[in-house]
Formats: structure tokens, sequence, C-alpha cells
């Protein structure tokens, strides 16, 4: 190939595809498609979970009376606190403050920490008082919504101790945990007080 075919190849060649609107997202691109894949499967739960709660009003009401709602309200803030943590440490990671920003990414996997012992001990009450998946549609719903969303917040905890650890982009995975901070916000009121 001579110069003039590699300056004409050049010159036709199609650009690189880059990520168009997702590029200006905070963090990486690839995680806003983890993101948006992971609210589309939530989306589909809440739709489930809404759309039994109508078919069967009485079983849900029932079922939401046998749940502790202050233990989800608990959980509602020490989410929306670990995700303002999240947020004050990509401000100070911003502002060069690297300890502050570690700090502040500790507490919110703290805070997470502590909203999975919270969801173990309400799922450990509702074991004991003999309500398991099997119970009815409605604990079948809730074990499966509430648990796949514990399990987005170990990821998400793994997740933010990764970015500081390592110094990746800190707004990539707090993209991921505001996601389930943002979940969790619709669950509560869904699954506990509704109807």
């Amino acid at each position: 190939m001579t110069q003039l075919d590699v300056e004409e190849h050049a010159a036709t060649a199609l650009p690189e595809a880059g990520w168009g609107p997702l590029a200006g997202l905070p963090g990486h691109p690839m995680m806003w498609v983890l993101i948006a894949s992971e609210l589309a499967v939530f989306g589909a739960l809440i739709v489930a979970f809404g759309i039994a709660g109508a078919l069967e009003p009485d079983l849900f009401a029932a079922g939401r009376a046998r749940l502790d709602p202050l233990l989800g309200g608990i959980n509602t803030l020490v989410l929306v606190t670990s995700g303002f943590l999240a947020a004050m440490a990509v401000d100070a990671a911003d502002a060069g403050r690297r300890r502050t920003a570690r700090l502040h990414v500790a507490g919110a996997i703290i805070l997470g920490g502590l909203f999975v012992i919270v969801k173990l001990i309400e799922y450990q009450a509702k074991l004991a008082a003999g309500i398991g998946i099997e119970t009815d549609r409605f604990f079948t719903l809730y074990f499966l919504v509430t648990g796949f969303h514990l399990l987005h917040v170990l990821l998400g905890m793994v997740i933010l101790a990764a970015v500081a650890v390592t110094d990746a982009d800190l707004r990539t995975g707090t993209a991921f945990w505001h996601m389930v901070d943002l979940v969790w916000v619709v669950l509560y009121p869904l699954v506990y007080l509704a109807g």
C-alpha cells in the first residue's frame, strides 16, 4: 500500500463510533448502558407488582399489614443519606480533596451495609413468623423485588469500594449507587405503603 493509498483510505474511512448522547453523561458510558438495562428490569418488576396488587387488592393489603413500614422507612433514610454522601464524594474529588472523597465513599458504603443489616433483620422476622417466598403472591413478589434490590445494594457497595481504592472514575460508581437509591425510593412506597 502506497502513501497515497493510505491517505485515500484515511479520507474515506468512517469515523470511529462514539458514545453519542451517552458521552455527555457523568462516568463511563458503559455504566449508563448497565444502568438503563437494570432500570428496565426493575421497571418490569415494579409494573408486575403494581398489576398483581391491582388484581388482588385484599391479598396485597393483608401482605402490607404484615410488613414493618418503619424498617422500610429507616432503610429509605439510610439509602438517601448514603446517596448524599456519594454525591459529596464526587464534589470533594472534583475539588482535589481525595481524602475527604474517600471518607464520604466509606460513609456511603457503611450506610449501604446498614441497609443490608436492616433488610436481613426484616427478612429474618418474616421467616420466623412463617412467612416465606411461597406464602402467597404478595410475598413472592416482595422477596423477589426486595431481594433483587438487595443484591444491587451489595454490588453497589463493591463498585463504590473499587472506585475509591483504585482512584477510578468516582462518577461511574456513584451513578450506579444513585440508581440503587432511586429504585428503593420507588419500591418503598409501592411495597410498604400503597393501597
